[in-house]
């Protein structure tokens, strides 16, 4: 038998109404949780910026006020230097070093200020400004001081100097006078001397050059032809000269070919030596030593170059003794 009682019938009901309730409930602490926790984060986020915010403002206003005693400090040191230049050149120069050093030390510091978190290196940079600063005048103090003392120390070796050179100057007129009687001294030795020296000049009677050619015996003849010249025979008779002592004298030839161009050839014992009667240098191609006895005496000396071809023309031959010409030749070749 059914039982139809209104009272069972609504049992199933209100336990679906209760679970639906639990079920709300529990969403709903579920969200609040999450809303608690956004709500948490977010009042974390907007402490943690406004920290933030807060050191960023500080940082700016540190900033600023360092800025700001960085422009006073460096123009304090700055119009302290500037006002301690005088006439001295020296002493600016060195004024003018700290300047610049000092500007190089306040733009090190401008970088600091616009670096973030190194504030408090640029504080000590100021200082370190500071007494850089302060150094440069203690040094500029000290350079001003020795400058005076030098100042009163050349004022003395001034007045003992202008002593000096009263002193001098008669010194100055004595020797004058001495020099002058050793000028005419020396004048007179050496119008002697030029004059001993032309004396002492072995002069030749004659100078005579020959073109050779040499043939495959070895042997030499004499050859006109400029094609077959193999080297230059120069003979020459020295005169007697009483004034001249026997012994070795050295005689200086140059060859002069049609280009008026001196034959010399260095590894051949060519060289370069004074004319004495007009104060040039001049080339010769090679020198003869002779054993001089003051009598007349016939020498020859032979110049064969090696990879040189004689040119046809007229060739002229100076013979140099002492510096001075001693005899003169010539010869041509076709």
């Amino acid at each position: 038998m059914t039982n139809n009682n209104p009272s069972n019938l609504n049992q199933p009901k209100m336990n679906d109404t209760k679970s639906n309730q639990q079920n709300f409930i529990a969403i709903a602490a579920t969200i609040g949780i999450i809303l608690l926790a956004v709500i948490g984060w977010l009042a974390y986020s907007n402490i943690t910026k406004a920290n933030k915010l807060e050191q960023t403002v500080y940082e700016l206003e540190e900033s600023s006020n360092l800025r700001e005693e960085l422009d006073i400090q460096y123009n304090q040191a700055l119009a302290d230097l500037e006002s301690q230049k005088t006439a001295s050149e020296e002493l600016n120069a060195i004024i003018d070093q700290q300047i610049e050093e000092i500007e190089s030390q306040k733009n090190r510091i401008s970088s600091l200020l616009t670096s973030k978190g190194k504030l408090n290196k640029a504080r000590v940079e100021i200082e370190n400004l500071k007494a850089q600063a302060s150094g440069f005048m203690a040094q500029i103090d000290e350079l001003k001081a020795d400058n005076e003392l030098l100042a009163g120390e050349n004022a003395q070796l001034s007045e003992e100097k202008n002593m000096l050179t009263s002193d001098l100057q008669n010194k100055v007129d004595e020797n004058d006078m001495l020099n002058q009687a050793k000028s005419q001294l020396v004048n007179e030795k050496e119008a002697l001397t030029s004059k001993v020296n032309l004396a002492s000049i072995i002069k030749m009677k004659q100078v005579k050059v020959e073109g050779m050619k040499i043939k495959n015996s070895g042997k030499a003849s004499v050859t006109n032809r400029a094609k077959q010249v193999d080297k230059v025979k120069v003979c020459f008779t020295t005169l007697d000269n009483d004034v001249v002592s026997a012994g070795t004298e050295r005689f200086f030839i140059r060859l002069i070919n049609p280009l008026g161009e001196t034959l010399a050839i260095e590894d051949m014992g060519s060289g370069v030596i004074l004319n004495k009667a007009t104060g040039e240098e001049i080339r010769f191609t090679q020198y003869e030593e002779v054993d001089y006895t003051n009598e007349e005496a016939n020498s020859c000396l032979y110049w064969q170059p090696t990879n040189l071809a004689f040119m046809a023309g007229s060739y002229t031959v100076e013979i140099y003794n002492k510096g001075y010409l001693a005899g003169m030749g010539s010869f041509s070749l076709k």
